[in-house]
């Protein structure tokens, strides 16, 4: 018996085109349009808050002479301090356009009034 040994002959792919790749996109920040180009609408004037909400509350406190300690507006308000020193500066502050004082009462904790006009 005769045993027929076959050859295995290797064969290797050969691409017949090149492999396409993705040309690289520059990493700059896009264009900034010019300023005063985009329509703005209406300015939004800061309205009153409503009866009761705890906007209206913090406000009454504010405007009383001798202001009102952080850790009474907590308490009445529930909320963390930071919250609340936040609340003032960016709600009363900036979105009601409201300038709000900053002191230190006779205790030594921090308080908070509306100026007098």
């Amino acid at each position: 018996m005769t045993t027929s040994k076959t050859k295995t002959k290797k064969v290797t792919a050969t691409p017949t085109t090149k492999a396409r790749v993705a040309k690289r996109s520059a990493k700059a920040a896009p264009l900034k349009a010019e300023p005063g180009t985009t329509a703005a609408g209406p300015k939004k004037t800061a309205t009153a808050p409503r009866a009761g909400s705890k906007t209206d509350k913090i406000l009454d406190l504010l405007n009383r002479p001798s202001g009102v300690s952080l850790k009474d507006l907590v308490k009445m308000t529930g909320w963390q301090p930071h919250s609340v020193r936040g609340f003032l500066s960016g709600t009363i502050g900036k979105k009601m356009g409201t300038p709000v004082d900053s002191f230190k009462n006779t205790e030594g904790d921090r308080s908070y009034r509306l100026p007098s006009k």
